[in-house]
């Protein structure tokens, strides 16, 4: 591939579209889980006791245990929801680009 077909995918409104609207959606998932970890670690800094509670006073489970497994599935369903826009939108764009670039490359 010349460098002439490099900048004219790049020039072309689809790939920007699609390179565009993917940061944007990626920098907010990882904005997101940021501020949903450091929270979660800032709690444990400046309010350990809280975490340390127990759930029941017979068990031996603290508030921590639960509040860091919902972290962990949030990370799971933040996965996911890029995964399957991923899968939809942003590969529905990368195709059309394709179509576009064959079409103007023959």
């Amino acid at each position: 591939m010349t460098q002439e077909q490099v900048q004219q995918i790049k020039n072309n409104p689809k790939y920007q579209k699609l390179v565009g609207t993917r940061s944007k959606f990626a920098w907010t998932l990882t904005i997101i889980m940021l501020v949903v970890y450091y929270a979660f670690i800032l709690f444990i800094a400046f309010s350990p006791e809280t975490l340390g509670t127990k759930i029941s006073p017979e068990g031996m489970a603290t508030w921590g245990i639960p509040v860091g497994l919902a972290i962990i599935i949030f990370a799971f369903a933040m996965t996911g929801l890029y995964v399957r826009r991923a899968n939809g939108e942003f590969d529905g764009l990368l195709n059309d680009l394709k179509n576009d670039i064959e079409k103007e490359m023959n």
